[in-house]
C-alpha cells in the first residue's frame, strides 16, 4: 500500500459497520480499498469509513442500531457537572446537572459514524442523564446540544413532550449561545 495511509493494519480484527459480522484485514489496494477475510474465508473489498476496529474477541455488533442499547449508568460515558444556583423567590440554592452532548464530548472517536448513529448515541446519553437526574430529584437540568440543524434539540425536546411534570425552555443565551435548552422538573410531594 504505498503512499495510502489507513487506519487499520494487515491481520487486525474488524467489524462491519453496515452489516452483521467481520473479519481480519488481510491487504489494501491503490484505491483505498481494504481487503477483509470475512468469518465464511471470503476476502470482501470495503472502504474504512464502513469498518470498525476490534480490540476483544469478539466482532459481532448489537443486531440491532445503537438506538437500542441498554440504557443504564454503567455503561453511560458522558460525564454532567453539578452547579449551584439560586431558586427564584427563596435564599435556597439548587443543584443544577448539566451535560454536554457534542459527540465529541462523549466519544473519543465517531469516525466512519452516520448522523443516525451518532444521534442515537447522543439521545441514549439524554435518556440516561434524565432518568439518573430524576432519580435524584434534581430540579433543574441544562442540556447543551448545539445549533446545527437541529435535529437533537428536536429529539431531545420531543423526548420531553411526552414526560409529565416538566417545562422546558431556552437557556440562558449570555451563558450557553443559543445551543442549549433547561429543563424543570416538577416533581409531586408524597
Amino acid at each position: 500500500m504505498s503512499g495510502i495511509s489507513s487506519p487499520y493494519q494487515i491481520n487486525e480484527k474488524v467489524a462491519f459497520l453496515y452489516e452483521k459480522g467481520g473479519g481480519i484485514v488481510r491487504r489494501f489496494d491503490a484505491n483505498g480499498l481494504i481487503f477483509v477475510e470475512d468469518e465464511d474465508g471470503f476476502e470482501r473489498p470495503f472502504p474504512s469509513n464502513e469498518l470498525v476496529k476490534i480490540y476483544g474477541s469478539d466482532y459481532h455488533l448489537p443486531e440491532d442500531n445503537l438506538a437500542h442499547l441498554i440504557e443504564d449508568d454503567t455503561i453511560s460515558t458522558s460525564q454532567h457537572t453539578i452547579r449551584k444556583e439560586k431558586q427564584s423567590g427563596t435564599n435556597k440554592s439548587m443543584d443544577v446537572w448539566e451535560i454536554d452532548l457534542h459527540i465529541e464530548s462523549l466519544l473519543d472517536s465517531n469516525l466512519g459514524m452516520s448522523n443516525s448513529e451518532i444521534l442515537a448515541v447522543q439521545m441514549k446519553e439524554f435518556r440516561n442523564f434524565f432518568n439518573r437526574a430524576k432519580a435524584k430529584n434534581v430540579r433543574k437540568l441544562i442540556v447543551i446540544h448545539g445549533v446545527g440543524a437541529g435535529v437533537l434539540k428536536d429529539d431531545v425536546r420531543l423526548f420531553l413532550d411526552k414526560k409529565d411534570g416538566i417545562e422546558y425552555y431556552d437557556a440562558d443565551f449570555r451563558e450557553y449561545g443559543k445551543g442549549a435548552t433547561a429543563i424543570e422538573i416538577r416533581y409531586t410531594q408524597v
